[in-house]
Order: C-alpha cells, then structure tokens, then sequence
C-alpha cells in the first residue's frame, strides 16, 4: 500500500504540489491525469524516492520511503520514465537484465532463473525478437516497450510508469494496457493522458488540478463531464462508457 500524507513540492516559488493526501491499495491501477505541469511527473518521482518533497511524507507498506536502503526501495518499486533512455549501448536483453540488479549479491553473477525472468517479460512484452538489438537500432516505441520489459522483470509489488504508451502504436497500447491490467498483486500509478484507454484498462484515477487532488477513487465516478472541463477546459459528453469531446 502507498500512502501519501500533505505532500507538497515547490520549486523556487513556484507551488506544484500543495496538501496531497492520497491512499492507494494493493493490487490496482490507478490513472494519474491532469493538464501538462500539473506534477504528474513530479508526484510519480516523489513516490519513487527519486525526489524529496518539499514538506509530507510518502509511506510504502507502513515505511518512510527515505528510510528504505535503495536496494531494498528497488526491489519494492520500479519505475518506468516519460521518454525511454539507455546511457550504454548494451543490447535489449542487457537491459532488461538490469532490473534483476536488486536481487544481485556483490559479485554475483545472473541465475538460469533470473534469465528465464528476462526472457518472459520480453516476450510478454513483444520484444524478445529485439533482444540482441542495441538502442540506436531500435525506435523509440521499440524502447520504450525494452524500458517496460525491464521493470517488469524488476518484480516489484508498486509499478510508477510516467505515460509508458505514448510512444507506441495502437495495437502495442492495448496490449501494454492489458499486461497491466492482468499482472496480479501490483499497485501502479501510470500517468497517462488518453481518457478511454484509463477509463477501459484503470481501476482508479487520482485528477490532478491547480496543485491538488480534485477526484480520488474510481475511475469511472471520476471522469465526470464536469471534471473533464474544470480540469481540462473542454466540452465532452459520455456515451455507452466512452468520452467523445465536443469541438
């Protein structure tokens, strides 16, 4: 369970986040939305640990994430990045490999089990025929799904994934949505800003405006007409569970 308690961040004078209270439960998907600069981003680094808040604290199974080692925090969470990014040319199998680092002793070398971790989460991923390719001979969707496989085989119970299917076609949006949907006992916020994929694949949503929550629980009570256009400034009419805007 993740819990945050009057999160708040500014930066410079600028407020970004301001009293952010928010419970989020095991085993369910929560859509984090809201316009651009709203702190999405922001929120899913504080979680992760990747940045510390200005004041409040962030609870991960009753614990201060600040006290966990960063081994141990990585072996609770991973986290998957807006743009996907690699600073070494090793190949895609390599990659993924890396999210079986927490488990590693010094010095240690990968078990059969840990390459059989890697070789599932390609393949549920569509990227086992990628395996040997490096980055720069990879697109950008290619990657980002290789980024995808990685925290994947990181087997954590929280999942953070700063809009994962932007970068992928319609087909592998679905399937990424689905193999979400359908990995059992993990909590994930997934920042994500196509309302009918949330609403089709999420269990939750947490609206983000003006620095705070303006909805939190399910996702379906959540996109509202009227959110949508205080959130968003757009009109938008819900028919048979899909929302179609008005121009």
């Amino acid at each position: 369970m993740i819990k945050l308690q009057d999160i708040k961040l500014n930066y410079g004078k600028r407020e970004i986040l301001r009293g952010l209270d928010a419970t989020f439960a095991d085993g369910r998907i929560t859509a984090v939305m809201g316009p651009n600069g709203c702190g999405k981003t922001t929120l899913l680094r504080i979680i992760g640990g990747l940045l510390e808040p200005t004041a409040g604290q962030v609870f991960i199974d009753g614990q201060k994430v600040g006290d966990y080692t960063a081994k141990a925090l990585a072996q609770k969470v991973a986290f998957v990045r807006q743009h996907a990014q690699t600073d070494f040319d090793f190949s895609a199998f390599e990659t993924v490999l890396m999210g079986r680092n927490p488990y590693q002793h010094r010095l240690q070398n990968e078990s059969q089990e840990d390459w059989g971790i890697v070789e599932r989460c390609m393949k549920q991923t569509g990227t086992w025929h990628l395996r040997f390719a490096k980055p720069a001979q990879m697109s950008g969707g290619e990657l980002q799904r290789v980024m995808i496989a990685r925290a994947l085989a990181q087997q954590t119970p929280v999942l953070l994934m700063d809009e994962p299917v932007s970068n992928l076609d319609i087909a592998h949006q679905i399937d990424i949505m689905r193999l979400l949907k359908n990995a059992e006992g993990k909590t994930t916020l997934i920042v994500i800003h196509d309302l009918n994929l949330a609403l089709q694949f999420c269990d939750d949503l947490l609206l983000l405006h003006d620095g705070h929550s303006l909805y939190h629980g399910p996702i379906a009570e959540g996109l509202t007409t009227d959110n949508i256009k205080t959130v968003y400034g757009v009109g938008a009419r819900i028919v048979d569970n899909r929302i179609m805007f008005e121009y």
